[in-house]
Formats: structure tokens, sequence, C-alpha cells
């Protein structure tokens, strides 16, 4: 049965999230809130998280995976930024957004996408998961807690533990978070693409729809 921690959204109790980074350290998958919806994640150097992950959201291995982060210095890191990427990241982090970014040497292979080298970085705004953050030292492999089939992301706490209790094994409970998707931006290539529109507004991205 999955463990559940009830946190308090706004100003989370340092001792559960503390329990929650060691579990997430120790291989735990864990489903968590951020600023649009809920999520799944866990420790970016666990081998077998991507397919766990994989098998609950029915993905296969084009599926672009997301590195939760907590600041622009973290996303230098995993990620190749020039100066022009960095300012839009700069005028939107944190935030309801994901860009799709070329990978570094410091990512394993794994989590990258296949073809293209790339993969999804965010900086969440939101406390929970900014606390989790701050307390693991390092980001969070993660994917949108959308099941197959279902339109929209899964919002209760309570839902996701009765229908992942085998599947994951962590629950933090905040209530609710959101439900919505991210913006999704590709950023490589030069020219900000919109992947996906979101909860991320697109006026600072200076992107529109038709």
């Amino acid at each position: 049965m999955a463990q559940l921690f009830e946190i308090h959204p706004a100003d989370p109790q340092p001792r559960l999230i503390a329990q929650a980074a060691e579990m997430i350290r120790k291989g735990a998958l864990a489903a968590f809130p951020t600023d649009s919806a809920y999520a799944l994640g866990g420790h970016l150097g666990d081998a077998g998280l991507l397919e766990r992950i994989r098998r609950i959201r029915g993905v296969d291995e084009r599926h672009h995976f997301t590195l939760m982060c907590r600041d622009l210095s973290e996303i230098a890191t995993y990620a190749r930024v020039d100066n022009a990427q960095y300012r839009m990241l700069k005028a939107t982090t944190p935030g309801s957004y994901t860009f799709i970014l070329e990978g570094t040497k410091e990512l394993p292979r794994r989590v990258l996408h296949p073809k293209r080298k790339t993969i999804g970085l965010r900086i969440p705004d939101h406390p929970v998961v900014l606390a989790l953050l701050a307390e693991l030292d390092e980001p969070i492999l993660s994917s949108t807690l959308i099941l197959p089939g279902d339109a929209e992301p899964l919002c209760d706490a309570g839902e996701i533990r009765e229908r992942l209790d085998k599947q994951v094994d962590l629950v933090i409970d905040v209530g609710w978070c959101g439900c919505g998707m991210t913006t999704v931006v590709n950023l490589v290539g030069g020219v900000p693409e919109l992947v996906r529109a979101g909860v991320g507004p697109l006026e600072p991205l200076g992107l529109g729809v038709d």
C-alpha cells in the first residue's frame, strides 16, 4: 500500500518533507503536487523508474520526461542553454511551463528522447515540491499524472491512492493544486515552438494561437 503524507500546501512540514525525500532517494515512485496538477516522479539515478512510469502512463520510449529543477542554475547543468533561451527561462520561471531542451552529458542517456537527445525541464511554482527539491538537493525526474484513457490529470490525492495504490510508493496530499497541464515549448532550434498550450500563459513567451 502506498504511504500517504498529508502536507500543508503553503507551509510544508520539514519532517514530512525530509521523510519523503529519503524515500525518493531510496527508489520510491511518488505522486506529488505541482503548480498545474499532480505528477509522478522519483530519483534521476533510478534505472527502473522510467519503466514504472511508462507502464502507469501507457507511453513508450519516445515520451518526453521532465526534469523538475529548483532554479535556473540547475537547468543549465542538465541542458544546453544559450543566451536567448536563458532570457526566456528567466522571464517565465518558476511557473507552469515545460521547456524542451537538448540534454547535457550530466544526464543518463536513458532519460533523453532516443533520437533527439532532448528532455523537458521546468521549475515548478509550488511550495511543497520546491521544498522537496531543496531537501533532495537535486532534480526529480517526472511525468504528469494522467492515466491512459483519461482526458485530464488526476487532481485528488485520494483518487490517486485508490487507482495507483499498488503502483506507487508514496502519495503526497496537499489537497487541490490545480488540474491542468503545463504549457510546453520546444526551445531547440532557435525559434520557440509551442508544443502544447496549457496553464502557463502564452504572452510571456511571445507566442499566440491562431
